[in-house]
């Protein structure tokens, strides 16, 4: 699905090669500041890389604005979920269509019927929890926004899904139903960057494991390594 080949940001991240493939979940450890999210932003088109390639299927691509991610295939549901992943005044419905209908292009709106049917769909998908699919999005739980969040760019059906943190600062359940559709996603096809600093988020959904540490790639681990690989790796031991 995606191929960086020594992608890099002067002053945010040395080269660094990683592959995503198609029906698998990448796994992204490392601690705060390794150079993880600054990846996820490159990939997405968020920050310019300054070095490298990326290839996108076969095509080598220069991602100058996220738009040009979405229009590849790509979706990034960012770390900061209350500040750049939902739009907390936007009901449940405008949350969920709001990245389709960039990608379709603001002369070809989306009916109300098809908004609502879509909305109705991820709703009930994702188990999300909510009274009505207008209800505010500032007014669930967290564990409800990030689901919203996942819901807008599944909406999108991207080939490559990258989720940075998705269950940060939400309760065991809403944990359990996220991982569960990951791994679900993965295994119709899509390729999954799971980025987590919970190390056996990691090793339970990971087909592989990429580490980060201080803004290298410190190496990769096959699926069902150990906790205590991982940690070695960040650790450098």
């Amino acid at each position: 699905v995606a191929d960086a080949r020594g992608l890099a940001r002067r002053g945010a991240l040395h080269p660094v090669d990683l592959q995503v493939r198609a029906g698998e979940v990448l796994g992204l450890g490392g601690l705060l500041g390794s150079g993880r999210t600054e990846l996820a932003r490159l990939l997405f088109g968020l920050d310019r890389a300054d070095r490298g390639e990326l290839r996108i299927g076969h095509a080598e691509v220069d991602l100058r604005h996220p738009a040009d991610a979405v229009a590849r295939g790509l979706a990034l549901c960012p770390e900061e979920r209350k500040t750049e992943g939902i739009v907390a005044g936007l009901s449940v419905r405008e949350n969920v269509v709001l990245a389709l209908q960039a990608r379709m292009g603001w002369r070809r709106f989306l009916s109300r019927a098809k908004q609502d049917e879509m909305a109705r769909h991820y709703v009930a998908l994702l188990g999300i929890r909510t009274g009505s699919i207008e209800t505010p999005v500032g007014a669930l739980s967290g564990g409800n926004q990030q689901k919203v969040v996942l819901a807008r760019w599944l909406a999108t059906q991207p080939r490559l899904l990258i989720l940075d943190e998705p269950t940060r600062g939400i309760d065991i359940a809403a944990k359990q139903e996220i991982m569960a559709e990951v791994l679900r996603l993965a295994r119709a096809g899509m390729g999954v960057l799971f980025i987590s600093a919970e190390i056996e988020e990691l090793t339970r959904l990971s087909d592989r494991i990429a580490v980060m540490r201080e803004r290298h790639k410190a190496g990769e681990l096959p699926g069902g390594s150990s906790g205590q690989q991982v940690l070695d790796l960040i650790a450098g031991t």
